[in-house]
């Protein structure tokens, strides 16, 4: 290892070491995506399928993890439906607002305030805190995904591993989006958007974090190995071979945007509206605000099953119909039999699954917005991956009515529709398409995905799922500090000074008394006076605090000379960077350094102030700007 040191060279090594870590962080998010794929799966089976006799409808290559005989399977009891999913949020509510309040809600937001905001820095009982509050509440029926409990997790793990080495702050910035991008990409089957996503999900416009690109690769790649090896490397959906049959087909897809962004200004716009009636305008504790959501959520998911959970198996049995026989359709789903009552004899399957698909999207969107909105745990990904496959499916349906000459796949539309939906809501078409891509393990589509992902989140740029977006990597605190300094230093002193040439520069001789100096303070704007001797060369420098001080001790002004007031002087050359400088000014505590010539350290070429540092700094800015 130290030969491999010493002939990649310090730089290196660092970038060695910061990788070293984040394969650590991978090792430590992929175990805690599997832990809390067990806990989401042990809820999902104690609470909906052995209490109620629910079980929830699943992806394709997600079964259940316990098997159960359906000679002993209980009977469905439909009442507790509307019963668990309040109960749920009651227990999530107080585990959370009594001992971590930052995890409530989809958490992908806060975990993007950590990163801007809080140096990357999480308590540790966050990630340990979310994994059992998402697990009561989308176990016992809430609308919710694994997307912000798993980032905050994920993210978690690397703050609390960069705090307990004690890295700078940068460092332990990146080890936490790292560890978010590595959760995201273990549990969703898609480390590559994972790891995309995570830098991409920091701002609203088409911007992306690109300094934590490369170490969350590494830690998505470790994560998803790790997820793989328990659960199986295969994609989450099983879909059929869904392709691009030409131009034409691009019409009904931009219909198909259209309907993504209406849905996901209406999914936005029911989120924070239930935040700010439920959560933030009730006068109840916050501990029980879940439980009012989750009483609403009962009396939805009473009627409609499928909005109840991840909501995964409502488009997995869509993909269903459209594949070969076996697996079953949408006339399989929970919600079928009453919902197809509705309607009056002679009307076609089609038609009922139709209406069926945008009924559970927006009984998802509502049930979401209550579960998440009111305080509960989950994420809210996976809802819009069901909402914009839902949306997606139905609107297909109707273009195989209206438009009969071109190929339309209901399918199709609804793998499309799942990312549409999601890139629109939160501002990340990029990684959603991949995420959707991988999700799907079909990359076949990905032309009418480009069309419908830019279309709608352009389209959609008023409303934002994630409020702690900013705007563009520019605005980012770590970014302007970054900026500031990379202008700092590539300016020198030297080039500070040469803007200030009409300024001359006030010396003071060693033996001068006190009067002298103030003298020479009075004709200069300088905050410090280099002190010389006869030779005038440099022997320190007085500051003007100096100078307060011993005017306010009566009598000293009449035996107090130069020498006596002087200081060792902080210097700077005319080839330090302005970085350099500012940062000794910091050190000292002082507004202002003399500056010396580099072969004469006692040879005076001027002073260099704080405000000088900025004038220079504005003035590069300037330049660049014209």
């Amino acid at each position: 290892m130290r030969s491999v040191e010493a002939l990649l060279g310090r730089g290196h090594r660092d970038v060695l070491r910061m990788l070293a870590l984040c394969v650590l962080v991978g090792i430590v998010a992929g175990l805690g995506a599997v832990l809390f794929y067990y806990m989401l799966k042990i809820a999902d089976f104690f609470f909906m399928e052995y209490l109620a006799g629910y079980r929830l409808p699943h992806a394709g290559h997600e079964g259940p993890v316990f098997q159960t005989a359906t000679a002993t399977s209980p009977p469905l009891r439909r009442w507790l439906l509307l019963i668990l999913p309040a109960a749920g949020a009651l227990l999530s509510g107080i585990i959370v607002f009594t001992i971590a309040p930052e995890a409530e809600g989809h958490g992908t937001d806060a975990a993007i305030e950590a990163y801007h905001f809080k140096g990357g820095a999480v308590r540790r009982r966050v990630p340990f805190v979310k994994m059992i509050s998402s697990a009561l509440t989308i176990g016992t029926g809430g609308s919710g995904g694994r997307e912000g409990p798993i980032a905050q997790i994920g993210s978690g793990f690397g703050s609390i591993l960069g705090g307990y080495l004690r890295l700078p702050t940068h460092e332990r910035r990146t080890l936490m989006a790292a560890g978010m991008g590595a959760g995201i990409g273990a549990i969703f089957h898609a480390p590559l958007a994972g790891a995309i996503f995570a830098a991409e999900v920091m701002y609203r416009e088409l911007d992306m974090e690109h300094e934590i690109l490369v170490p969350t690769f590494v830690a998505a790649i470790v994560a998803y190995a790790i997820f793989g090896s328990v659960f199986g490397f295969h994609p989450l959906f099983i879909t059929p071979d869904y392709r691009f049959s030409g131009p034409a087909v691009l019409l009904p897809f931009t219909l198909l945007a259209f309907v993504c962004a209406g849905g996901a200004a209406v999914y936005v716009t029911a989120f924070y509206g239930v935040r700010k009636v439920v959560l933030h305008g009730l006068r109840v504790p916050n501990h029980i605000k879940p439980a009012i959501g989750g009483v609403f959520v009962g009396l939805i998911g009473f009627l409609i099953p499928d909005a109840l959970g991840t909501g995964y198996g409502v488009v997995q049995a869509l993909f269903y119909g459209e594949g070969p026989p076996g697996h079953g359709d949408l006339t399989h789903v929970a919600s079928w039999s009453w919902f197809a009552a509705l309607f009056p004899a002679g009307v076609s399957p089609q038609t009922i699954a139709m209406f069926l698909l945008a009924a559970v999207a927006f009984a998802k969107i509502a049930t979401t917005a209550l579960s998440i909105g009111s305080g509960g745990s989950g994420g809210v990904f996976g809802p819009a991956v069901v909402i914009g496959g839902a949306l997606g499916g139905a609107t297909g349906m109707l273009c195989q009515r209206l438009l009969p000459e071109i190929p339309v796949q209901a399918g199709a539309f609804a793998l499309v529709g799942m990312a549409g939906f999601f890139a629109a809501a939160a501002n990340t078409p990029i990684s959603t398409i991949i995420m959707v891509s991988e999700m799907t393990g079909n990359y076949n589509l990905l032309v009418p995905s480009m069309l419908v992902c830019i279309l709608a989140y352009v389209f959609c740029r008023r409303f934002n799922l994630y409020r702690q977006q900013l705007p563009s990597h520019l605005e980012a605190p770590s970014q302007i500090a970054n900026m500031a300094s990379a202008v700092l230093r590539q300016l020198t002193v030297s080039q500070a000074l040469a803007l200030k040439r009409d300024r001359p520069l006030v010396v003071v001789s060693r033996d001068a008394d006190f009067h002298a100096v103030l003298d020479c303070f009075a004709r200069s704007t300088q905050a410090c006076l280099p002190v010389v001797d006869a030779q005038r060369r440099l022997t320190g420098v007085i500051d003007t605090r100096d100078i307060r001080r011993v005017i306010r001790e009566p009598g000293f002004d009449a035996i107090v000379i130069a020498a006596d007031l002087e200081l060792p002087a902080t210097t700077l050359t005319t080839g330090d960077s302005l970085l350099v400088a500012i940062n000794r000014m910091v050190v000292t505590q002082s507004d202002e350094l003399v500056v010396v010539d580099a072969n004469d350290p006692q040879k005076i070429l001027g002073t260099l102030s704080r405000s000088d540092v900025i004038a220079a700094y504005d003035h590069r800015l300037t330049e660049r700007s014209l």
